[in-house]
């Protein structure tokens, strides 16, 4: 994150206030913590991962949203799968190499927003308008003046992973997804 980003003028803001913020930081995933990950996720143990984790270590270079994102990808795209009569979890580790994946974290939502609908497409433009999340209230208002379902295409875009709905709000999961919805607006 560089020196001008947002953040650093809301924590030197906070600071005026006589809080003194925590900063913590996070950084990437080694490949022993990766594997223990996907490991748990799976519920395998990790000697059956360790081949999987290798190829999602190599894609996502540990980033823990990217990591994240592209489970949730390649659930949806089939490659990543429940076996019901093996009871367990299966990838097609092949497919998953070849798979091409962005080395830009942006690039990854923006074409994660853009194989979704028109309708929610829209929607997430309309809420990237208002900053990092947008309160439930403030949808309704929009549906009304819009006359256009927003939350339940919001609602879609929470299954897909780019939005969390908690405490009354819509929060994009990450800054660059609102970045990513924001710029589908540019010409």
């Amino acid at each position: 994150m560089t020196d001008d980003h947002q953040i650093w003028n809301m924590i030197n803001s906070v600071k005026h206030f006589s809080i003194t913020p925590t900063i913590v930081e996070l950084t990437c995933m080694d490949k022993d913590n990766m594997n223990t990950l996907v490991s748990n996720i799976l519920c395998l143990s990790p000697r059956l991962t360790q081949s999987l984790s290798d190829i999602l270590y190599h894609k996502t270079k540990g980033n823990p949203l990217f990591f994240c994102q592209l489970m949730i990808s390649l659930n949806r795209e089939g490659l990543l799968s429940v076996s019901l009569s093996r009871r367990r979890w299966e990838w097609d580790e092949e497919k998953i190499q070849l798979r091409k994946i962005p080395d830009n974290v942006a690039f990854f939502f923006s074409k994660m927003i853009n194989e979704l609908s028109e309708d929610v497409r829209t929607a997430l433009r309309v809420m990237s308008c208002f900053g990092s999340s947008s309160k439930i209230s403030l949808i309704e208002t929009l549906e009304q003046a819009l006359n256009s379902p927003l939350a339940r295409y919001l609602d879609v875009a929470v299954s897909e992973g780019l939005l969390t709905k908690s405490d009354g709000r819509y929060h994009f999961v990450h800054d660059r997804v609102q970045e990513a919805a924001y710029d589908i607006m540019k010409p």
